[in-house]
């Protein structure tokens, strides 16, 4: 049976949530300019030591700022465009291809059911968001 992009995502989506996987949030941007707009302002205002004081201070903010944050993985899935889920069907249909089944749901409880495809897709899950999306993943199970 052909597999079709929607199944693909429908498994991953259901894979993600059993996986409770997690990816970081992108805002290291503004972490970034917290901390330069606080070097700035502190070489301004103290000259040499305002430089590292305000860039100590802005470096711990600017990570505070960021630390912690992270997004469902199903979430961001369901907010690909078309040619990232592309992406991530090409490479799934390399692991899914030989197995026989009728509907996403018999799909979903073939893999689920197999370890060894499991940890493939989870690993695929992963090594996509950290090369193509720049995020870091975590997940509880």
């Amino acid at each position: 049976m052909p597999i079709d992009v929607c199944d693909v995502m429908a498994l991953f989506l259901h894979l993600a949530k059993a996986k409770g996987m997690k990816a970081a949030a992108i805002r290291s941007g503004q972490g970034a300019l917290v901390a330069s707009a606080s070097t700035f302002a502190g070489g301004l205002l103290a000259g040499p030591v305002g430089l590292a004081v305000g860039g100590a201070l802005g470096g711990i903010l600017g990570g505070w700022m960021t630390a912690g944050q992270f997004k469902p993985v199903p979430q961001i899935l369901m907010e690909l465009p078309p040619s990232e889920q592309q992406k991530l069907y090409d490479e799934a249909v390399v692991i899914l291809r030989n197995l026989d089944w009728m509907d996403v749901a018999q799909l979903t409880a073939l893999v689920m059911g197999n370890a060894n495809l499991q940890q493939k897709l989870t690993e695929l899950l992963i090594n996509y968001f950290s090369k193509e999306l720049n995020v870091k993943m975590k997940y509880s199970k």
